[in-house]
């Protein structure tokens, strides 16, 4: 497995990529996916090289915290208000592909459930 910094995400944090960047701050990037699922599909990474959540260090609270609470103001600023749905994959049998913590924030239609 690639380490997250050599991953698409990691090009996407030191611009060697382009991205239409929604939101951006010290610890955190949110861009759209070039694939949606839904008429909103924003991608939200950590600038920190994270795997996945299964391989977070307890001094990463702070950022998970903090990136969670910018998926409740990303969905609003996208106008997200009757709804929307926040996912991460953890690895190969979860439906990783980018080895790079990332959360999904989708939503502009209704979502079904079960999701896969």
């Amino acid at each position: 497995m690639n380490a997250p910094s050599d991953t698409i995400f990691g090009k996407i944090i030191r611009r060697e990529i382009p991205a239409n960047i929604v939101y951006e701050d010290d610890l955190c990037l949110a861009f759209r996916d070039v694939a949606p699922q839904a008429p909103v599909h924003i991608l939200l990474i950590p600038k920190k090289p994270i795997v996945n959540l299964s391989t977070l260090e307890p001094e990463d609270q702070a950022v998970l915290g903090h990136m969670m609470l910018m998926a409740s103001q990303i969905a609003a600023q996208e106008g997200l208000s009757n709804g929307y749905r926040v996912v991460t994959n953890i690895g190969e049998d979860g439906g990783q592909t980018v080895y790079h913590l990332h959360f999904h924030i989708l939503g502009g239609r209704a979502l079904s459930w079960p999701p896969g």
